[in-house]
């Protein structure tokens, strides 16, 4: 009995560890990395007062293996709010990136871009920006660091240029909601996370934390400008759009973005 048990245990354990090292081998395998480290080929520019397409003065570049938001070919901002897409739009989702900001701020732009940078989502196509619109119609996960002055910049909150959310069960009417995380320094590298249940649930998480919580994206609102009229359909769902990566006068980098569709 005891060979039979000690059989049976070896078994089971085998079979066991089989399944964990299949489970972690799909898990690994659901995750698409959507930057190869090396170009932008993947990628779709739109900077505002420039057509699509246009990388106006290489604002974004690789370099070192990251994304960069540089400003170093600029003579001055002039309001040149640009935003880097990913080429396909997505629905429901899992995103990862990493970010931090560099020491460049162009000191034209408003004083609010300072230290301050996002990422879209559910955004509308950039084919459909027109060249005088500043913001996509979308959501942001915005990205905000210590500002030297001593007062709390937490990061990973939700900004809506020509959208609204529902948090805490009603719609809210801030442009801005703030998360619950901590202030991070400007030039530390920072794990951001983006869970999207179409347009029910949104989850924005810091260093593997949860701190902001939210539903019902839908288009709405104001802030965005110059946008196509007939694509602002105010109160329509955001079920799916397009992710793109922010430039506003502040430089940023960005790098490990990758993403798992959830069902």
């Amino acid at each position: 009995m005891k060979k039979v048990s000690v059989l049976f245990l070896l078994t089971v354990m085998l079979i066991a560890l089989s399944c964990g090292s299949k489970i972690k081998k799909d898990s690994s395998e659901n995750w698409q990395s959507l930057f190869n480290g090396e170009n932008l080929d993947d990628w779709i520019v739109k900077i505002h007062h420039h057509e699509v397409g246009d990388n106006y003065a290489n604002t974004f570049r690789v370099q070192n293996g990251v994304i960069q938001v540089n400003y170093d070919e600029y003579t001055g901002f002039n309001e040149r709010y640009g935003h880097l897409f990913y080429k396909e739009p997505f629905s429901s989702y899992h995103l990862k990136f990493k970010y931090r900001f560099t020491d460049q701020w162009l000191k034209d732009a408003p004083d609010y871009t300072y230290r301050n940078s996002g990422v879209m989502f559910h955004s509308q196509a950039p084919e459909t920006i027109l060249k005088e619109q500043d913001w996509p119609i979308s959501v942001e996960y915005q990205m905000l660091a210590d500002a030297g002055d001593g007062e709390p910049r937490p990061t990973g909150n939700m900004c809506s240029p020509g959208t609204e959310v529902y948090y805490d069960g009603e719609m809210d009417p801030r442009h801005c909601i703030r998360s619950s995380s901590r202030t991070y320094r400007w030039d530390e590298w920072v794990n951001a996370e983006l869970i999207v249940y179409r347009d029910s649930l949104i989850i924005h998480k810091i260093n593997g934390n949860k701190v902001l919580e939210y539903s019902k994206p839908q288009i709405g609102g104001g802030v965005a400008t110059g946008f196509d009229p007939t694509l602002k359909e105010d109160g329509k769902p955001l079920t799916s759009g397009y992710i793109a990566l922010q430039a506003e006068g502040q430089g940023v980098e960005f790098k490990d973005i990758k993403i798992k569709k959830l069902d």
